[in-house]
């Protein structure tokens, strides 16, 4: 029994000792498979992003100037509509009415502005002749200037009762797309009370829109030696984005918000944008050139702050810390940290460490295993 168990512990042994006197494999470096972007030199806007909102270029809405029943529409909702285009017709026969009554009594005091004048006259002519006197002359005269202005009283009453008919065919004061109906056939209206629709043109269109006051100086300065360009588009479709220009900024900062109101006309002959619609607004104040730019997926963030991994001629990779300016579209605008021309690591940082070695994945290739192999980086 005892020379099993030497058997078993000499056993133990020898295998303890193979396995220690076994030499280490050596690990060889790691590389890592990464999709890379060139730090590219590029004339950048400077622009400002808000939230705008459009606004009619015109809105008028529709009042009668006349009292009386509303007896026909002539427009359907929703459409649009030209200056002077008949919209609403109120019952006219009341105005017709006085129409004739003041075209009667202009008649009348005419034919008694005649037999007074006729009287003035004749009178003139026996004072001249010494058959009557004075007085009795002069107070013919006065009944026929009376008359006079009585007839021209006549006049302006007929003028006003043939302009109220005329108001009581209602028409279009602009261009613009109706609004739905605010009263009905068989309402009764009253002068300057009354909505009946509301017009808005929408060819051309205002965006308002407020950025914050800091931004003021900057505004003024550009907008000083020219039009500042606008962009608007709903929110997801930057791609159909509409351009206008700038034409008001607001006389006062808002003291509870520290923002300025802003205002750009665009032509929106496609009637793309909408009164009430809410869209993102960029104003294009310049253009820099010879912006250092990077993709924006190349910045990672650390304690130290944004950094990036540049791939050096060897292939291997290290860090850089790099102030970023600002963010255009996909891109990054970068202050310092990076060169034009060097070579940045755009997807598979997780994976890295300085010092590093990378291979260059083709774009679009999940795997691990890079096709491409880069044996130099770029100058």
């Amino acid at each position: 029994m005892k020379g099993q168990i030497r058997a078993i512990i000499l056993i133990f042994l020898v295998i303890f000792t193979v396995s220690g006197c076994a030499k280490p494999q050596e690990s060889r470096p790691q590389i890592v498979p990464v999709l890379t972007a060139a730090v590219e030199k590029k004339t950048i806007p400077i622009e400002i992003k808000a939230i705008g909102n459009v606004e009619p270029y015109l809105s008028v809405t529709v009042l009668s100037q006349v009292d009386g029943t509303l007896q026909q529409v002539h427009f359907k909702e929703g459409e649009d509509v030209k200056k002077g285009q008949m919209l609403f017709s109120v019952d006219p026969r009341p105005l017709i009415e006085s129409v004739r009554q003041a075209e009667a009594a202009l008649l009348q005091d005419k034919k008694q502005l005649d037999f007074y004048e006729t009287q003035a006259k004749r009178y003139t002519f026996l004072v001249e002749k010494g058959a009557v006197d004075k007085n009795t002359a002069e107070q013919n005269q006065t009944l026929a200037l009376t008359q006079a202005e009585k007839v021209k009283n006549d006049k302006a009453q007929l003028e006003n009762a043939k302009i109220k008919l005329q108001y009581s065919y209602i028409r279009a004061e602009i261009d613009g797309r109706a609004g739905t109906y605010l009263t009905n056939i068989g309402t009764s209206i009253k002068t300057n009370d009354t909505k009946l629709v509301v017009l808005n043109q929408v060819t051309p269109i205002y965006v308002t829109f407020s950025v914050p006051e800091k931004e003021l100086p900057n505004i003024k300065k550009y907008s000083d030696k020219e039009k500042l360009k606008v962009s608007a588009f709903p929110p997801g479709f930057a791609k159909d984005a509409r351009e206008g220009l700038l034409t008001f900024i607001d006389n006062t900062v808002n003291t509870q918000t520290g923002m300025i109101k802003l205002k750009a006309v665009f032509e929106n002959k496609d009637k793309y944008l909408w009164p009430g619609q809410f869209l993102n607004v960029v104003l294009t104040l310049t253009t820099e050139p010879d912006a250092l730019v990077v993709p924006v997926s190349a910045v990672q963030v650390s304690q130290q702050g944004q950094y990036v991994f540049v791939v050096k001629d060897d292939m291997t990779v290290a860090t850089s810390i790099v102030k970023v300016a600002r963010e255009f579209g996909n891109e990054l605008v970068i202050e310092s940290g990076v060169s034009a021309g060097e070579t940045v690591v755009t997807d598979g940082q997780l994976k890295l460490k300085p010092g590093f070695k990378v291979m260059i994945k083709k774009p679009g290739d999940g795997s691990d295993n890079a096709t491409a192999v880069k044996t130099s980086a770029p100058k």
